[in-house]
């Protein structure tokens, strides 16, 4: 699939295929995507939980609002992290800017943005949700202190096909420096 394609067909997918599962292979695939890209001093702080199994899958929807569980039936749960004070930081734990931890964030963001075009050329869907209960995933999952629990990603066949959403002309988002 062109590039061009791939950004313009992607969508947020809020119902997923019976019968049709995601693989491990697969995830694997969506994974080293995300880890092609860039990252504050290459310092790479994503770090992924992925679920393809019913009782892990049913662990992490267990962390999210009913209306996100119903949006992701019949997907695999993918939660994304960042190793906090890394991004953005000297090595002696100062932040090197004003943005501390935001780095890390924005660095997540930029993973998690091939993540997801990878699955559109792959011919997956996927729903980013960011309402999710944090400290129970953090506690279900184990995942230690030192990281931040950004999103859920759900991951799988998409069974509806939306529309591409209205999008702001360029004239609404650039500003020309002179």
């Amino acid at each position: 699939m062109d590039f061009n394609d791939v950004i313009k067909s992607r969508r947020s997918i809020r119902k997923y295929c019976t019968g049709k599962s995601v693989s491990k292979e697969q995830i694997e695939e969506l994974i080293k995507a995300a880890a092609y890209a860039p990252s504050w001093k290459n310092s790479q702080t994503a770090r992924y939980y992925c679920a393809i199994d019913t009782d892990a899958i049913t662990k992490i929807k267990n962390c999210l609002p009913e209306f996100n569980q119903n949006n992701s039936e019949n997907a695999a749960l993918i939660v994304t992290t960042f190793v906090h004070n890394r991004s953005g930081f000297k090595p002696d734990g100062e932040p090197q800017n004003e943005c501390e931890n935001g780095w890390g964030y924005y660095d997540l963001g930029l993973a998690n943005e091939n993540l997801l075009l990878k699955a559109t050329e792959m011919g997956l869907g996927t729903l980013v949700m960011g309402i999710r209960d944090g400290e129970a995933l953090k506690t279900a999952l184990d995942i230690p202190n030192e990281e931040t629990v950004v999103s859920v990603i759900a991951v799988g066949y998409p069974n509806i096909e939306p529309q591409m959403p209205k999008r702001k002309e360029l004239k609404d988002i650039i500003k020309w420096v002179k």
